[in-house]
């Protein structure tokens, strides 16, 4: 019983889900140009302004596919190269952190913070910050 139910249930849905797609020959979407009481002024400024749209909306998408992407690759690429150049001089850098001199305004703290230590920001990296403390 309960799968008769089921299925009576679920039949016309599937058969709307099948029906293919109608078009809508009498919407106002049909014809692309005007006739009789809507041929005026207003209507035809409308067509014009979606013709419009369409254009430069397909000239933006020809200028993000074709010259935005290449050009954020390059950029991605001359930043890594970069990068990795940077890094290659800093593994040759000839004073070490430890030795480098402490400025009155650097690592400035009006108070501890609540993590670790208290002395490291959240985003420490021992590699490229120090902190000479007071010895």
């Amino acid at each position: 019983m309960f799968n008769a139910r089921v299925l009576a249930r679920t039949t016309p849905r599937t058969a709307l889900a099948r029906a293919p797609l109608r078009r809508r020959m009498y919407s106002s979407e049909h014809g692309k140009t005007f006739s009789g009481a809507e041929d005026n002024e207003f209507n035809r400024e409308r067509a014009r302004i979606k013709e419009h749209a369409a254009e430069s909306g397909e000239f933006w998408r020809k200028m993000t596919v074709y010259l935005a992407i290449p050009a954020m690759i390059v950029a991605s690429i001359n930043g890594k190269m970069r990068w990795d150049a940077h890094w290659e001089h800093v593994e040759h850098d000839p004073v070490p952190l430890k030795e480098k001199p402490q400025y009155a305004y650097q690592n400035i703290r009006t108070k501890n913070f609540w993590w670790g230590d208290g002395d490291k920001t959240l985003f420490w990296n021992e590699k490229v910050n120090y902190n000479k403390k007071d010895e």
